[in-house]
Order: C-alpha cells, then structure tokens, then sequence
C-alpha cells in the first residue's frame, strides 16, 4: 500500500470515529433510505425484534407426554417433512370424531 492510500484510509477511519461537528447527524432531506429513525420507529423496531425471537406462543392447550409409537406409523407422518407432529394430532383428533375411545 503507497503512503497516499494509507494516510488517506488513516485519516478515513479516524473521521469516522468522530462525530459530526454540529453535534448529531442532520438529514438532507434528498434520500429516505438515509433518515434516520425516530424514537417511535426505533421503538416499534425493537419490539418486533424481541417478538420474532424465541419459540412460537403456544395454544396453551397441549400437553407434552411420552408415548411409543410403531417405527412404521411414526415413518409415514415423518416421510413428508416437517409439521409431521401437527398431522399427527390433526390425524387423531379427525379419528376421535367418527370414534369414541370409551368403547375400545
């Protein structure tokens, strides 16, 4: 790298590092894509932010329990990929509708 380059990327990063001499970044009012975010907007970014991580809300309805299934059947609802645990609960509740399973 020539000495020009590098005084100039020398002198690039430490203006960076400083901020404007007016204080805060003022908006020229030409590209939106350049305004800066107001307190509301940031607000609103966070809050989406923090909602998309972690698992999915749940119905509150299920309950986890252990039960053994057949390698054949626990295959066929796995074979076509994911939401194999969905079809299967949609799979038993459609039977318990034509069935009652006092009768068994």
């Amino acid at each position: 790298m020539s000495g020009f380059k590098k005084a100039s990327a020398e002198k690039i990063l430490k203006l960076t590092k400083l901020p404007p001499r007016s204080g805060d970044y003022v908006w020229d009012g030409k590209d939106e894509a350049d305004r800066p975010l107001t307190r509301d907007e940031m607000r609103k970014g966070i809050e989406e932010v923090k909602r998309g991580r972690g698992r999915p809300v749940g119905s509150g309805n299920k309950e986890q329990v252990a039960i053994r299934f057949d390698r054949d059947v626990l295959d066929a609802f796995r074979a076509h990929g994911p939401g194999w645990q969905t079809r299967m609960n949609n799979a038993l509740r459609d039977w318990l509708k034509r069935h009652s399973p006092a009768k068994l």
